[in-house]
């Protein structure tokens, strides 16, 4: 399983460099993603919760028709970035529907 010890600013920069979309911002990582309708929001959040259950790591989703915003922080870290996030956002990028 992905480490959760907190990352420095250089650490998680170089990740976001080789994930689009992605943004660091107060001590998150955030994406908005658009799906073609509401349904296929809503099938991406359960394929995002099947990855979270088993990194037993849980983003923050917000879902408006077919928007999902995603906001990852690792609480037990103290609200920081940590590898885990970043294995998250990965793995919710394999699965997100195509632009």
């Amino acid at each position: 399983m992905a480490d959760r010890t907190p990352l420095s600013r250089a650490d998680i920069d170089a990740a976001l460099d080789d994930m689009e979309g992605w943004v660091f911002e107060d001590d998150t990582i955030t994406k908005a993603y658009t799906c073609a309708d509401f349904q296929e929001a809503v099938a991406f959040i359960v394929r995002i919760g099947f990855h979270a259950e088993e990194l037993a790591h849980h983003p923050e989703l917000f879902n408006v028709y077919n928007s999902v915003d995603i906001t990852l922080t690792t609480h037990d870290a103290g609200d920081t970035v940590t590898e885990l996030d970043l294995e998250l956002a990965r793995r919710i990028d394999a699965v997100a529907p195509e632009a």
